[in-house]
């Protein structure tokens, strides 16, 4: 996977990208406000943390003893985990949380306590799929192997027609794969084909800490759960998988109506491997926003419901993107650009599994 081999069209459109960035970077300076996470930020970091912490502790301390408050805890922890996820690890991964890189480092490390690893994802989030959104064979987010087909650039199975119907089981399993197997077959990779070396990691030492990491994650999550809440083994067992359950479910619903949608695109580069558009454009064609106006919706997925302007601006904390999807909206149709978005949620789910419904009876492109 060489990078380096792949460009976009700089020259095309660039008087919108020098406007758009006028425009959000003159609202940051006539507001007085920072690019990063503000006090409204910080209090949402302890709430999230104490979605996932605060039911861990009353389990493990006994101060929840029955069986069916014991399981809501599991359920909200699942929440609770979704909106670190969301939230907290996704702008401090991004840089966006504060100005100081050893702030995001360590706010960043919030990932081990939900089973991931920052090195991988970064790689696969920040890397490849913020500069190749939609690009199939370089996207990660839309490869899921042969038992999903998430772009019509992918090769079509006889079993794709039913996709529509398993995809959400599928979804809820995302996290279950995360915290077993998925990270030790990146690393290795992301070694293979180089990443790893350009991220400044050794694999020796990125997979002695991603081992490190992983025992202690099912020590904390599981095990000590196993020895202290007074239940049968496995019921504790079943709360994690359905926690995890939930969790993957939530996640793959919020970042699948992004891009796997019937209004974005899936630009393939060409035979130098030159995609049409820049980069800029390139983000606004395969992206898609959604339920725009539910404050608390947005709250909980950590803006992540204006995709469009988190992708062309991942370095900016979330916080901000509400205002700043109206710069962006007005900048766009201006010039005579796409700004896709969907009015709820559920209509944005609806799409997708429409999307998912059309890949998988769509058989493969012919030339």
């Amino acid at each position: 996977m060489e990078l380096s081999k792949y460009s976009f069209n700089r020259q095309q459109h660039k008087e919108f990208v020098k406007v758009l960035h006028q425009r959000v970077n003159g609202f940051f300076r006539k507001n007085n406000r920072t690019r990063y996470a503000n006090a409204e930020m910080v209090i949402k970091t302890v709430v999230v943390l104490a979605m996932l912490f605060v039911p861990y502790f009353l389990m493990i301390f006994g101060v929840v003893t029955n069986f069916w408050l014991i399981f809501l805890c599991w359920i909200i922890m699942g929440f609770g985990t979704s909106a670190v996820g969301f939230s907290v690890m996704h702008d401090a991964n991004h840089g966006s949380y504060s100005r100081f890189k050893w702030v995001n480092r360590l706010v960043g490390s919030i990932m081990y306590f939900i089973g991931g690893n920052p090195v991988n994802w970064q790689i696969q989030h920040n890397v490849l799929h913020h500069t190749f959104t939609n690009v199939d064979g370089m996207d990660e987010d839309i490869d899921a192997g042969k038992i999903l087909r998430f772009s019509p650039n992918q090769e079509h199975f006889g079993f794709h027609r039913y996709q529509h119907i398993y995809a959400w089981f599928l979804y809820g399993l995302m996290t279950h794969m995360w915290v077993t197997t998925k990270d030790f077959k990146q690393l290795y990779r992301y070694k293979q084909n180089g990443l790893l070396e350009q991220h400044g990691r050794t694999y020796r030492g990125a997979l002695t800490e991603l081992v490190l990491t992983k025992s202690l994650y099912y020590v904390y999550i599981l095990i000590i759960p196993l020895i202290f809440v007074n239940i049968a083994w496995y019921w504790t067992v079943l709360f994690f998988l359905i926690m995890h359950f939930i969790e993957g479910l939530t996640l793959s619903m919020v970042f699948q109506t992004a891009h796997v949608m019937e209004h974005t695109e899936f630009p393939e580069p060409d035979d130098e491997g030159k995609l049409e558009n820049n980069w800029a454009i390139h983000q606004l064609q395969t992206t898609m926003n959604f339920a725009p106006k539910s404050r608390i919706f947005a709250w909980f997925i950590g803006g992540l419901n204006y995709q469009v302007e988190h992708h062309l601006f991942p370095n900016i904390c979330h916080i901000h993107y509400p205002k700043l999807s109206k710069i962006v909206k007005e900048t766009a149709k201006e010039f005579g650009l796409p700004y896709h978005s969907k009015a709820t949620f559920f209509g944005a789910l609806a799409e997708h599994a429409s999307m998912l419904r059309t890949l998988g009876q769509t058989p493969l492109p012919t030339a």
